[in-house]
């Protein structure tokens, strides 16, 4: 069962949750590149480009209200954010055929 950090009485305990967290945080990733994925093919069918300007920036402002109302700084989570679009883009790129100059 989950500790709170407040539950937590050693740096094993702290590492243990910490490692549990880790593993969610991946598993939750896997999850949103499974619908990167499948976006591309819905973006394929519709004709429409992997890079989508509008929706980066929607994305990375989500990022960063998502963070100021969790209390964390968010410069740091859109700067995460941005990375991750990035490489979902590439995927998406790969995954139309699309080239670096289209």
């Amino acid at each position: 069962m989950p500790k709170t950090p407040e539950d937590c009485q050693s740096m094993t305990d702290i590492r243990s949750e910490i490692d549990r967290l880790d593993k969610a945080l991946v598993a939750l990733f896997r999850e949103r590149f499974d619908y990167i994925g499948r976006a591309a093919e819905i973006k394929n069918l519709a004709g429409l480009k992997a890079d989508i300007p509008a929706r980066v920036t929607e994305v990375q402002q989500n990022a960063r209200n998502n963070a100021t109302l969790a209390g964390l700084d968010p410069d740091f989570y859109e700067d995460i954010w941005s990375r991750l679009v990035r490489h979902s883009i590439a995927h998406e790129k790969s995954i139309l055929g699309e080239t670096e100059g289209e």
